[in-house]
């Protein structure tokens, strides 16, 4: 499945706007029905509001009614495989996405979980009732 979801980044990754940057980046996320969902980077004259290709594939998934997300590959050109920024990062704990694949055009790649990604990340874990009333 690592190979499926890192092509899927890689094609994906064709699509980015990266008129500032010039870094394009693909990602592909699996959900539990099968269906695979891509993203690839947005950005913005305005560079805060640029989106990262993660949170596009994850958001993609979540507005086409997919809530349980198992997996998640990014791609870049880059002399190692690419890393999830920290916002990305944040994302994929919400949704719970416990195996990311990073990969560069070279065919390297990196199999992490998220705890090893994100190590004590903010959960829905972290509300409590004190924090609700």
């Amino acid at each position: 499945m690592a190979d499926t979801l890192l092509e899927a980044a890689k094609k994906a990754r064709e699509f980015a706007y990266s008129p500032y940057s010039k870094f394009k980046v693909g990602a592909a996320v699996l959900a539990k029905s099968g269906s695979i969902y891509t993203g690839c980077n947005i950005e913005n004259a305005s560079y805060g509001l640029t989106n990262c290709a993660e949170r596009t594939a994850i958001f993609k998934a979540i507005a086409a009614g997919e809530v349980n997300l198992t997996a998640l590959a990014v791609v870049a050109d880059t002399k190692e495989p690419v890393s999830p920024c920290g916002a990305c990062r944040q994302v994929m704990a919400e949704f719970k996405i416990n195996k990311i694949i990073m990969g560069n055009l070279q065919g390297k790649m990196r199999e992490v979980t998220l705890a090893e990604l994100l190590p004590f990340s903010f959960t829905d874990t972290d509300f409590t009732d004190k924090h609700n009333g």
